[in-house]
């Protein structure tokens, strides 16, 4: 343990990069060997424009991760955050307590009030208008609603009192559990099943991309799937039913090229009548 966190501590910007890219070309191989559909597109094709989405969020994280570290410092100084708070614990549970809280505020609560707040789901609408889910969808996030989620980060450092190697570690396990659940891969039922009562399996998250309602509003979480369960968010649905997208945004062109997804945010999107 104490090994982790002097790694996290300073881990380098190109180990991280590593990381995100490691988990894209493993469960990319593992699409191959063990798809849950075969779709057909362009794999390649798709593949680029989710891919240069996945490089600005890469460099607005990058570019504010001073942000992050200027929160972890404080609230580290100050005491501040439910881990100051508790009584002492091992590191271990210091460590999994701190991951979930900072999953629950900077992923599972950001992305509910993405779905419930306008002008930030018309930039969450990037993520949603995938119609083929793999494991480059993970990172398809529009510019603005990368920034939006660093704040959220803020807001979840404060709250769990978190020091920056816990905060880079939290986003390591983030990054490729999202690949891992966006990730176009069968595992068989009842293993993706068990694996959904502690975190998110690809079945659990696929149905937050069906493309209609209530489906689209569920299964928020990122990391761990008991924050669904505990609000009531979490749903199922037969993986025969799923359709990829979003109904309001299911025209090809309108998310087809790097170009048409950039604008998507303002144009008109019916869900808001």
């Amino acid at each position: 343990m104490d090994a982790l966190v002097e790694y996290f501590a300073d881990v380098p910007p190109v180990h991280r990069a590593l990381i995100l890219a490691g988990g894209l070309a493993a469960f990319w191989l593992a699409e191959s060997a063990t798809p849950l559909f075969r779709f057909d597109y362009r794999k390649w094709a798709h593949a680029r424009v989710n891919l240069a989405f996945t490089l600005t969020t890469v460099i607005v994280n990058f570019a504010l991760a001073f942000v992050l570290l200027a929160a972890a410092d404080w609230v580290t100084a100050e005491r501040v955050g439910l881990l100051f708070l508790l009584p002492p614990m091992p590191l271990a549970a210091q460590i999994l307590v701190g991951l979930l809280v900072l999953d629950l505020v900077s992923s599972w609560l950001a992305h509910w009030v993405q779905h419930r707040t306008p002008w930030l789901w018309r930039l969450h609408l990037v993520h949603h208008s995938d119609p083929h889910i793999d494991t480059t969808s993970a990172n398809r996030h529009h510019p603005g609603e990368s920034v939006a989620r660093v704040g959220f980060t803020v807001l979840a450092v404060v709250v769990a009192g978190a020091p920056i190697w816990l905060v880079f570690f939290y986003q390591s396990l983030s990054v490729v559990l999202s690949q891992f659940n966006h990730a176009n891969i069968s595992l068989p039922a009842w293993l993706d099943r068990a694996i959904s009562w502690i975190i998110v399996s690809p079945d659990m998250h696929k149905v937050h991309h069906h493309y209609v309602r209530p489906y689209t509003d569920s299964n928020y979480g990122n990391i761990f799937s008991l924050w669904d369960r505990a609000f009531g968010t979490f749903r199922t649905l037969d993986r025969a039913q799923l359709v990829y997208g979003i109904d309001t945004h299911m025209a090809p062109e309108e998310h087809a090229t790097v170009r048409a997804l950039m604008t998507m945010p303002w144009r008109p999107d019916r869900r808001e009548g």
